[in-house]
């Protein structure tokens, strides 16, 4: 994680490749824990230790395949960035790879290796099957109520850890979600990820896909802490219940607020303190729109016991009153889930938990949609 700043006159972007140079070697060398050591070659940072088996989809930046470690026979995903000579690394893999390094979670996607060449930057990330979205495309309608909270809060688990490590994700999407074929979920693209240092800084604005974007970013705000991502949370709990996307602009960031307005109601200086100071708010551009009942609106969430609860606490215009990761795990939502979940250490799977495991949902299995690998889409893609 990059947090210091050293008093000098060097760039960020100069800055932050030293660091992840500096990191190269070190890392390259470092066996993950739970690989077996061999004694011969082929060995962790290197290029040839790793065979390609498929190209799984290509980005604006990088390349990704499918590939064998031939140190351990594990499948892995080779995330394959391409670097110009004038311009050095992208700053966005940089920034992952920095990130990546130290964080270790059962809910995080782990950065097996990095090999540094004159050519290319390949992250080796751990290979996963499938991601939320696609695993959403194959069971329309909406999942299975108990996998839902299962997916949910590994997802909150993920976040809780990297949010008290001062991170936030900043692009919390279901392409982003990886799903394994046991129904682990993994938090994946750190690309827009950030380490959040003091004094604050302000971060752009441009961040998260629009549809999952909370409504202070999409008014101008640059100033926002982990309660950005709880937004996405929020977002991506709805439409795994309800089968739909929660707020699905078609049009611009004018029509999305609208749609976020309809249902939470049009904020003002009593509901959202601070909002008219906001770069975009301009009260005339708005409908005047009471807030409504989340279920008129997404009718599955009545089906669920405290779904709409914390739902409604997690969708809430004014940032600083949505649920923490933290305090979204102990909602009464998950109160019927075994107590030793919260027990669990960092890297330790939910599904180690005896009766823990995931529901056939009503269409089709799991195992037919293995083939059609996205996990490219959440590796290659940095859109911003």
């Amino acid at each position: 994680m990059i947090e210091s700043q050293p008093a000098q006159r060097i760039s960020k972007m100069k800055k932050l490749r030293r660091t992840l140079s500096d990191s190269f070697s070190r890392i390259a060398l470092k066996k993950d824990e739970n690989t077996i050591d061999e004694p011969t070659s082929p060995k962790f940072g290197k290029a040839d230790s790793y065979e390609k088996l498929e190209k799984l989809g290509e980005g604006s930046y990088a390349t990704v395949y499918k590939g064998k470690s031939k140190v351990n026979g594990k499948l892995v995903a080779l995330k394959v960035i391409r670097l110009q000579e004038e311009e050095g690394t992208p700053f966005t893999a940089i920034r992952e790879a920095s990130l990546l390094k130290g964080l270790k979670h059962a809910n995080i996607v782990l950065l097996h290796d990095i090999i540094h060449t004159k050519e290319t930057l390949t992250l080796v990330f751990e290979y996963v099957h499938t991601d939320l979205c696609q695993y959403m495309d194959k069971n329309p309608g909406g999942l299975n109520p108990e996998n839902v909270k299962l997916f949910l809060f590994q997802l909150l688990r993920g976040l809780s850890y990297i949010h008290q490590g001062h991170i936030l994700h900043r692009d919390l999407k279901p392409q982003n979600l990886l799903i394994s074929d046991t129904g682990e979920l993994k938090l994946a693209d750190f690309g827009l990820a950030r380490a959040k240092s003091v004094p604050s800084h302000t971060y752009s604005n441009e961040v998260v896909t629009l549809w999952y974007r909370p409504p202070d970013v999409l008014l101008g705000s640059t100033d926002y802490s982990t309660c950005l991502d709880m937004w996405g949370v929020g977002c991506i709990f709805v439409e795994m219940i309800q089968g739909v996307a929660t707020f699905p602009g078609m049009k611009d960031i004018q029509d999305q607020l609208e749609r976020i307005f309809l249902i939470l109601g049009t904020p003002n200086e009593e509901t959202w303190p601070g909002v008219h100071s906001l770069p975009h708010f301009k009260p005339e551009r708005f409908t005047p729109y009471g807030p409504k009942n989340l279920r008129q609106a997404w009718n599955k969430l009545s089906y669920v016991n405290h779904a709409e609860d914390l739902a409604s606490k997690l969708l809430q215009c004014f940032p600083k009153n949505r649920l923490s990761a933290q305090a979204a795990l102990n909602h009464d939502y998950f109160s019927d889930l075994p107590p030793r979940l919260w027990e669990l250490s960092d890297m330790s799977s939910i599904f180690t938990v005896p009766n823990v495991k995931l529901q056939p949902e009503a269409g089709e299995s799991m195992r037919v949609f293995g083939k059609n690998n996205s996990f490219s889409k959440s590796l290659s893609n940095s859109k911003h």
